[in-house]
């Protein structure tokens, strides 16, 4: 049976999601995406509070466009201590979709269908997305092995394919888009479209300091490493100087507090908070102990560029 395309779930031209990223997504970026055809997501958990959430979907709503489509992302886990109210907002307001991570998708779902919101679910394997699939999710979110932050383990053919052959849900592939070639691969592979983020990082719009739009042009795919120390899950970074001398492996303390059972979750908990605080003051300070998340498609990434422009480019 054919899958639903990302145009017609969506109501977009062109079949990409710019991808929500933590501190950098902004509603600037999503109302130039929109400009461009295409749909923007941002993490709920970029607001500090209800209200600006609340404020942020009125400026979207406002500024939608024929072509265009707008969403938020849920870390629905119990790290985000948020979760309930989050979607409880995005419920009430109207959004045109939700994107999960991090945990069970089950409650976003069943709130979200209530109000006619589409709900998009991140997976890594085929175990999960099979799981969201029978929770009646409407499409999933494939987090392969060249996505930035955290990504998954499969190549984008090997996890595209996979979960292409064994769920009936239609596939987005995420990671390893840099360039139309890119885009036009990964649809060859049987993805209904593209959720991408690395390359929009380096955008005029974009709510990060000069210096880290900077690094995303002068730094490329061979310079993107694995490291435990911003939330204890492996996430990927910018090998600046900074990162090679703090190491990318948890301390032996780390290491063992993540052992004790007992510990384990509030454990996470806090470094999940103290990940989320360096990776604020990186994105937003210009200083020498910097820790930036991208991904190896930044190696397309020549100039800082308005965010209309890398859609061109990424379009054709």
């Amino acid at each position: 049976m054919e899958k639903q395309s990302l145009q017609s779930l969506l109501q977009i031209t062109y079949p990409v999601i710019m991808a929500p990223m933590f501190l950098v997504s902004n509603t600037d970026m999503v109302i130039e995406a929109m400009k461009s055809g295409i749909a923007g997501c941002i993490p709920a958990l970029n607001y500090r509070n209800l209200e600006d959430l609340r404020a942020s979907i009125a400026v979207l709503k406002k500024s939608k466009v024929s072509g265009g489509s707008f969403g938020y992302n849920l870390i629905v886990n119990k790290s985000n201590v948020k979760y309930k109210e989050q979607l409880r907002v995005l419920c009430e307001e109207g959004v045109d979709f939700i994107i999960t991570s991090l945990g069970s998708p089950e409650e976003t779902i069943k709130e979200a269908h209530k109000v006619g919101i589409k709900v998009f679910c991140d997976v890594t394997d085929l175990t999960f997305a099979q799981k969201v699939a029978s929770l009646g999710a409407d499409a999933i979110i494939a987090v392969n092995n060249q996505a930035g932050g955290h990504r998954g383990n499969l190549s984008p053919k090997d996890l595209t394919t996979l979960l292409n052959e064994k769920t009936s849900l239609p596939v987005i592939s995420a990671g390893g888009v840099g360039c139309k070639a890119d885009l036009d691969t990964m649809l060859g592979y049987g993805a209904i479209g593209v959720s991408i983020g690395s390359p929009f990082i380096a955008s005029i719009e974009a709510g990060v300091s000069q210096e880290y739009k900077q690094a995303c042009v002068d730094y490329g795919a061979k310079d993107i490493v694995m490291t435990e120390r911003i939330s204890g899950t492996p996430c990927t970074v910018i090998n600046t100087p900074y990162v090679q001398k703090i190491g990318t492996k948890q301390t032996a303390l780390e290491t063992l507090l993540n052992k004790n059972k007992s510990l384990k979750k509030w454990v996470k908990m806090i470094r999940f908070y103290i990940g989320m605080k360096a990776t604020e003051k990186a994105a937003t300070q210009a200083t020498y102990k910097t820790v930036w998340v991208a991904g190896p498609s930044i190696e397309n990434t020549k100039a800082i560029l308005p965010l209309q422009s890398i859609v061109k480019n990424l379009v054709g």
